[in-house]
């Protein structure tokens, strides 16, 4: 089965599609895109097929390799992310080949349906407590919010409080046992991420979430000192590379590599391995779109440290269009007691509406995160 031709396709909210046909007829579907570069990885992906057009669409491996070697300069969020898009359509190929989902051909399920969460609050949370109480009764048994707003490396203990009081807001409108995640999101310096870690543990939270940025990840060490809360992080790594020291250190509880960020399918799947291999669980990140989301369960279906997964459906970023826009049946993705089944379907599980995604890629977004700055005006962490 040979790889004759590709589209991609930019697609509102933020995300970026990519289609793959071969000379077999069968089409696979991958999304590669860094929110806010999607142009960039969309000139990375053009590049990257370079190296495909007329090969074996099976030799998945092989073509992983070269994509990731055969450039001199390799890694990082633009390039690895091309190749996790075209990595992830390789894999919907290769099912549709065989009649088969994806985790059938990665080894086979070793669960039927994992946990999911969802977002609330927003960039900059407010009201949460109802908003956590709105979706535990729509059936979900986790949360995860955004905890601050822009913090400098050393600022006030108001703004500690007001975490505080936004997380004890939730716990109290929705009982001791719902989870709660509290992602820094990079926004926090190691002095008051110290602060914050050791001020939230009465609150028996699920995870706190990149509580300094990845390339500050020697300071989980000091931060894991001052908290029992088990640590996230990860969704800014980008290959097993990049996770090799992290885990070896030993303070981290929960790795979170994005299958649309961190080589796909391939390598996400030996990422969760290495993490095993340490006693850590893994949580994918998946703040996008449903070709992510399908990709996500393939791997979480096979990885016995897999316990819950992010997904996107009401998330504040899908502005106008939403997860479930793009696939002819939502019911794949249907939410019941906090749980999703694994995809059955061949490949990765979803059939897209490729008709609407040509109607919206028409439109198509210039979507980028937004500038903070600080009340002194220099550069704050979104």
């Amino acid at each position: 089965m040979k790889i004759t031709g590709y589209e991609l396709f930019k697609v509102p909210p933020r995300w970026l599609f990519l289609k793959l046909e071969t000379d077999e007829g069968l089409i696979g579907w991958g999304e590669p895109v860094i929110e806010g570069k999607a142009a960039t990885v969309e000139t990375a992906v053009h590049e990257m097929m370079t190296y495909l057009i007329g090969k074996d669409a099976l030799r998945i491996e092989d073509h992983w390799q070269t994509m990731y070697r055969a450039g001199f300069y390799r890694g990082g969020p633009i390039l690895m992310s091309a190749i996790a898009g075209i990595d992830q359509a390789l894999w919907d190929l290769k099912g549709k080949y065989y009649n088969a989902p994806v985790y059938q051909l990665l080894g086979g399920a070793c669960r039927d349906s994992i946990r999911v969460y969802s977002w609330i609050g927003g960039d900059r949370p407010s009201d949460v407590g109802q908003a956590a109480k709105s979706i535990v009764d729509a059936g979900f048994t986790a949360v995860k919010m955004n905890g601050t707003e822009e913090l400098q490396y050393i600022d006030s203990y108001e703004k500690i409080d007001q975490v505080l009081e936004r997380v004890a807001a939730i716990r109290e409108s929705v009982g001791k046992y719902v989870g709660i995640g509290v992602d820094f999101h990079g926004r926090v310096h190691k002095p008051m991420a110290k602060i914050l870690a050791k001020e939230l543990e009465p609150f028996k939270l699920m995870f706190i979430e990149e509580p300094v940025l990845a390339e500050n990840n020697e300071a989980l060490r000091e931060i894991a000192r001052h908290t029992s809360i088990p640590i996230a992080t990860g969704e800014r790594m980008f290959s097993r590379w990049d996770f090799k020291s992290l885990l070896a250190d030993g303070y981290v509880d929960i790795i979170q590599p994005d299958l649309s960020h961190a080589g796909g399918i391939t390598e996400c799947k030996k990422i969760a391995s290495m993490a095993e291999a340490y006693d850590v669980a893994l949580a994918p990140h998946c703040p996008l779109g449903p070709i992510a989301l399908a990709a996500c369960l393939q791997v979480d279906a096979t990885a016995h440290n897999a316990f819950i997964q992010e997904q996107s459906l009401g998330i504040h970023y899908n502005q106008g269009s939403d997860l479930l826009d793009y696939i002819v049946d939502g019911s794949v993705f249907a939410y019941k007691d906090g749980f999703v089944q694994i995809p059955q379907g061949p490949g990765l599980g979803i059939e897209v509406n490729e008709a609407h995604v040509r109607k919206m890629a028409a439109i198509g977004h210039q979507w980028q995160n937004p500038v903070w700055r600080h009340k002194d005006g220099s550069i704050a962490e979104w």
